[in-house]
């Protein structure tokens, strides 16, 4: 005859079933800084992560949601959240009926279009529009960009004359294209393989 089987007078963790249940925990999205969408900052800052960017105190922010005509370029310094936003243009191929909105994205070779994902700035060289700055493409979404020649580049159809006269800057063939005065300060401080983030959210 075995062993009389252990009686315990409550269970070892007694739960209350009409005690109130916690809350689930919910995470929020990150402050992002300047205006900048925080669904795209969110973004911007999972592909640094996921891309382990070696770069992490300056970081570009294209959001291809808005218009040539406002200033949807941001320059983000990670170390204490301040920002400088800048007019760029995108590809033709991006918008086909030139009314300054993006519709789509392409890695195509031969389409002018505009490429989404995460870039890092490579080498300076002197082409076409002058002095100019390579990009990599690290996504699958991008990563024609060097063979396709999208660089950073200054181009007349971005500059505020044009904004002025046909209230949207020009197109691209698939570049980032800034005026002559807002080329500098963005090569400046994105130079040295830091990270270029394009996207569009709706």
């Amino acid at each position: 005859m075995g062993l009389p089987l252990p009686v315990y007078s409550r269970p070892l963790n007694p739960v209350d079933p009409l005690a109130p249940r916690p809350a689930p925990v919910v995470y929020a999205v990150p402050q992002a800084p300047g205006g900048i969408d925080p669904q795209l900052f969110a973004r911007a800052k999972a592909a640094l992560n996921a891309h382990r960017i070696a770069a992490r105190d300056f970081i570009g922010i294209a959001d291809f949601s808005k218009p040539s005509s406002e200033r949807r370029f941001h320059v983000v310094d990670l170390r204490n959240g301040q920002v400088e936003s800048f007019r760029v243009a995108h590809g033709s191929g991006s918008d086909p009926r030139h009314d300054g909105y993006l519709e789509r994205f392409s890695n195509d070779f031969g389409s002018y279009a505009t490429s989404n994902g995460t870039y890092t700035t490579g080498d300076y060289y002197h082409g076409k529009y002058g002095l100019s700055m390579k990009t990599h493409g690290r996504d699958w979404s991008n990563n024609n960009a060097e063979p396709r020649a999208i660089v950073i580049h200054n181009a007349w159809y971005a500059e505020p004359d044009v904004l002025a006269s046909n209230g949207k800057l020009g197109r691209s063939q698939g570049c980032f294209a800034f005026s002559r005065a807002d080329q500098r300060p963005v090569m400046d401080k994105l130079a040295g393989g830091r990270m270029i983030y394009a996207d569009k959210l709706a």
